[in-house]
């Protein structure tokens, strides 16, 4: 199996490919920064297997990256492998058309099981993962929808009502809406106490960006 990583830092893609030289299955076939750097590489070496971090160090965040993998002549399979566990990074990576997703704190042998079942086009997630996935299908009602997200993200960086409106391109109205949907869900009463729950339950993050 050819496997191209993909990570922003240089010391955790040398772990990474001497990890992986322990497996006489797996060939790494490159090594990649940016997004532009894995899109070349992928394209010249056309790897079986992409291991994506969602943070990379050109701007261009991992699940732009493997938007553009995936719309390459031979696309390769795309396993997410980063720190990030937000259900908004989960989601985004997934609709990308990402294969699997995984967190760095996992075991070697989970990755190298990951790799395999990704190579076949199998999907393959961390148990952490799965499980919260798992409950979300058991209580659908409970998921907030993508907008609703959003809000809670701009209600963590401090914007009031008309900001909102201003940003989100709606009326105040449909902001209070939008709220009481998000209060109803998380059981809350107040702005500070939703954000507070949202970071709680892993929905939203508070490093001042949007999800990788």
């Amino acid at each position: 199996m050819r496997v191209l990583v993909v990570d922003d830092h240089p010391v955790v893609r040398a772990g990474l490919q001497a990890l992986l030289a322990g497996d006489a299955g797996i060939e790494v076939v490159g090594e990649a920064a940016t997004a532009v750097e894995a899109v070349r590489q992928a394209d010249a070496f056309r790897p079986d297997v992409v291991l994506m971090d969602l943070q990379l160090g050109d701007g261009v965040e991992g699940v732009e990256a493997t938007r553009r993998l995936l719309a390459l002549d031979t696309p390769p399979r795309v396993l997410v492998l980063t720190t990030y566990d937000a259900d908004t990074d989960i989601t985004r990576a997934i609709d990308a058309g990402a294969t699997g997703y995984l967190l760095k704190a996992g075991p070697p042998e989970e990755l190298f099981q990951a790799i395999r079942a990704a190579a076949q086009g199998k999907t393959m997630l961390s148990p952490e993962i799965a499980s919260r996935l798992l409950q979300r299908s058991r209580a659908p009602e409970q998921s907030l929808s993508a907008r609703e997200v959003e809000i809670l993200e701009l209600l963590a960086q401090g914007l009031g009502n008309k900001e909102l409106a201003k940003k989100l391109f709606i009326s105040e109205a449909t902001v209070k809406t939008h709220l009481v949907h998000i209060y109803s869900k998380l059981g809350v009463d107040s702005r500070m106490a939703a954000v507070s729950a949202a970071v709680e339950r892993r929905l939203i993050r508070l490093d001042g960006g949007p999800p990788r």
